[in-house]
């Protein structure tokens, strides 16, 4: 099953000049469970080419959201970033397969 089959939204955002977070909401708590589980720092890491150690996974567990926070690629604003607000990349996480 993908990611995105088990979630009500997925969402990104910068989180300074230098992070990115990503906010998964889900609709209840069974779905919540199962995913955080399931989703890991190797399987972001592989995802987003970044190493295991400069990822973050939060779990709020009285509102079912998980937050991952990990390194922006470019810095918010400069020459190279294409995205200023960090808005694109919960989509990587949408087709993510979890058992």
């Amino acid at each position: 099953m993908k990611l995105i089959e088990l979630v009500k939204k997925i969402r990104s955002k910068n989180a300074g000049p230098f992070l990115l977070t990503i906010d998964i909401f889900f609709s209840n708590k069974k779905r919540f469970i199962k995913v955080l589980k399931n989703l890991t720092k190797s399987k972001i890491s592989f995802l987003y080419q970044i190493p295991k150690k400069q990822i973050d996974i939060y779990p709020i567990h009285n509102l079912n959201i998980i937050k991952i926070t990990i390194p922006r690629p470019t810095i918010q604003g400069s020459t190279k970033d294409r995205d200023l607000h960090g808005a694109s990349f919960g989509i990587i996480l949408e087709e993510l397969t979890i058992l």
